[in-house]
């Protein structure tokens, strides 16, 4: 699954148009709405196989172009916005509502690469040899996930700790100060 941006000029362009000029048609998959995070959201797809043949992109199998809309419960600001992309998946293996719950788990990874790059900048890591990167990075989400865990920001716990390991230590509670005290015995008669 590729979202089309900016950076694919031409194919966007292609996607773009071909929704914008095809007669205006339901949705082949619309989410009912739903309420969280304090919004109103619904989603809907749209997608053609039309373009497969057309496009200058390796295994296309579908493009689709996807609605979201969003209402902020308190404020009643609206905002819709549209996104392209292709996938490689055919019809008779995605439909659009599979196509619709990928996509939404594409932006858990964006979420989580955002972090990692965020709070630990491992777009400009220099390792790049041997299984230095994948330990690396398992090492990141390891950290991520002990500081989640205890229910912390990630960024601000990261700058926390940066370059303090007494500070890491202590919130690992690794040092002899930060493990509870044994009950002393009582004094014997």
């Amino acid at each position: 699954m590729f979202t089309v941006k900016g950076n694919q000029k031409n194919l966007l362009q292609d996607v773009r148009l071909f929704f914008q000029t095809e007669p205006q048609r339901s949705p082949d998959f619309e989410e009912k709405a739903t309420l969280s995070h304090g919004r109103i959201e619904q989603r809907a797809i749209w997608t053609t196989t039309d373009l497969n043949g057309f496009l200058n992109f390796p295994a296309v199998g579908q493009a689709f172009m996807i609605r979201r809309f969003r209402q902020n419960k308190k404020t009643g600001e609206i905002s819709t916005e549209i996104a392209y992309g292709v996938t490689s998946h055919a019809p008779d293996t995605a439909n659009a509502q599979r196509l619709l719950t990928l996509n939404r788990g594409h932006w858990c990874i964006e979420a989580a690469h955002h972090i990692l790059d965020w709070s630990f900048d491992e777009d400009r890591s220099r390792i790049r040899t041997g299984f230095g990167p994948d330990n690396t990075t398992r090492l990141r989400r390891f950290a991520i996930g002990l500081i989640k865990a205890r229910g912390l920001d990630v960024a601000t716990t990261v700058r926390r700790l940066a370059r303090n390991v007494r500070a890491v230590f202590d919130m690992l509670k690794m040092t002899e100060n930060t493990q509870p005290k044994a009950a002393t015995p009582a004094a014997q008669v």
